[in-house]
């Protein structure tokens, strides 16, 4: 079992930088890999970023890809999403996610191959 805290959201301007951070608690975090979702207003949930369980591996959506990193680390289990160069269209409730198997190879974009979210966290960019 795993259990996810967001912190770092807020509101920014267009151009300027947040960095999320997803705190985990329970046994067994660097077994899994994370990602990150949002979901903005009057829309579904769509995937951001997602990071391997041991870190060697990320993947991101096309719309913030060069603008935001994910990262984690495993010895403080939290994972990390930095945010640059942000935009109006980035604004949404950002929630992170634990995979739902272990050491699972291959990065998922889909919600439900994630078992384990948190409360989210609210990212407002203003134009």
């Amino acid at each position: 079992q795993v259990q996810l805290v967001e912190s770092g959201g807020g509101l920014v301007q267009a151009g300027g930088s947040l960095r999320l951070s997803c705190a985990a608690s329970g046994r067994r975090f660097s077994n899994y890999a994370m990602g990150w979702f949002r979901q903005a207003p009057g829309k579904e949930r769509e995937f951001v970023a997602a990071i391997s369980w041991s870190g060697d591996s990320t993947y991101y959506v096309d719309s913030v890809k060069g603008r935001f990193t994910i990262s984690r680390d495993n010895a403080k289990n939290t994972v990390y999403l930095q945010m640059n160069s942000l935009k109006p269209d980035d604004t949404a409730v950002y929630y992170c996610a634990a995979d739902s198997l272990q050491h699972r190879i291959v990065i998922q974009t889909m919600e439900d191959r994630y078992a384990y979210w948190g409360q989210g966290t609210r990212v407002t960019v203003s134009s």
